[in-house]
């Protein structure tokens, strides 16, 4: 049984609004060449290359600070994980894996249940993470003793945590067991069956441009009419701050609507940090407003490769930025720009900070 408008209102319970800040999904794309879903290009390991398309989470980077979606895009600078954001991507998971049930089986314990096993299979993959709840004397006696053990992808299995850092994890579990409890309380999982979950988009506009990302959720109605969904684990943002989030859904649904040839009918936040719902029905009129939008910054970026210049922009943000010590705003050098740069006409590329655009 799909989505219809009927079940939005009766699987949906949640209103819109209230405080907080807005924690991003985990599902970010990267914009390096080559087809198909893409790891985001931080620490990657590969070579630096310009970049080839556009994703929501590389626009707001742009947007945000041109020297950031250099650093990301360009140099591949790594990042150090955090424990909100791979709460986020454990969260996304058990959201995702859920839906392999039967609808009856679709509870919010057996939910919580499959937070300690997505949590043990993201570890698999990245055994660094097992640092995130590490105590720092316990860090700084491993280093000095010689016996050369490691949680960071040497190969060999993460060390037991010792009891501060096993207290830290449980508690970190059971926030992220809290969050997918919380979703009970938003949406009727009995009452759904997506159409697709961890959806991999992209398409190419007419200019050329290359548009792609992943949708937590699309849901489609017997009658085709479609909504799409996303996970957010932080709080809904006050209306002046609302618009970030509702841009990617925009995209996503300019993505859909250029593949598909429907504008879909519902885009939906859903806030699990505040327990908020944010729908909004976007039109063609909203979408080819988002595609000027696009076009006009893939172009600003187009320069900034070919330049190089790319200028950092202050924010608030900043305080939150792992790439300080490359930052000309806090005294540091950026690397040496891996890209043949070509000046316009000859001109010497003028360096300082980026406006707001």
């Amino acid at each position: 049984m799909g989505w219809s408008a009927e079940q939005t209102e009766a699987g949906t319970r949640g209103e819109p609004g209230g405080p907080g800040t807005d924690t991003a999904g985990a599902g970010a794309v990267a914009e390096a060449a080559g087809p198909g879903p893409q790891a985001d290009g931080a620490g990657s390991g590969e070579g630096p290359r310009a970049p080839v398309a556009l994703s929501p989470s590389r626009a707001g980077d742009f947007m945000q600070c041109p020297l950031l979606y250099r650093f990301r895009v360009i140099d591949r600078l790594p990042e150090k994980p955090s424990p909100a954001a791979t709460r986020g991507t454990v969260v996304h998971a058990v959201l995702e894996r859920l839906f392999d049930a039967p609808a009856a089986e679709r509870t919010a314990a057996g939910a919580r249940a499959l937070v300690p096993g997505e949590w043990e299979k993201l570890l698999a993959k990245r055994p660094e993470l097992a640092g995130l709840f590490a105590d720092a004397a316990s860090d700084a006696a491993d280093a000095g003793d010689g016996s050369g053990g490691s949680a960071a992808g040497d190969g060999t299995a993460p060390a037991a945590p010792d009891g501060a850092a096993a207290e830290r994890l449980a508690t970190w579990l059971a926030e992220a067991e809290a969050l997918v409890e919380r979703w009970f309380t938003l949406e009727d999982p009995t009452r759904l069956e997506p159409a697709d979950r961890e959806l991999y988009v992209e398409t190419e506009l007419e200019s050329g441009l290359r548009l792609r990302g992943i949708i937590d959720r699309v849901d489609v109605a017997p009658t085709g009419e479609v909504r799409i969904v996303d996970y957010k684990t932080g709080k809904a943002p006050r209306p002046q701050f609302a618009e970030g989030a509702l841009f990617q859904m925009k995209f996503y649904a300019l993505v859909m609507w250029r593949l598909r040839g429907v504008v879909p009918r519902r885009l939906q936040l859903v806030y699990l940090g505040s327990g908020d719902v944010v729908t909004y029905d976007p039109g063609e009129a909203d979408l080819r407003g988002v595609e000027r939008k696009l076009l006009a910054l893939w172009e600003a970026i187009q320069r900034a490769t070919a330049t190089g210049d790319w200028r950092p922009r202050p924010t608030k943000l900043c305080g939150w930025c792992d790439h300080q010590a490359h930052c000309p705003e806090f005294g540091g050098t950026p690397p040496v720009y891996p890209l043949e740069v070509r000046p316009p006409d000859g001109a010497v590329v003028p360096q300082g900070r980026m406006e707001q655009i």
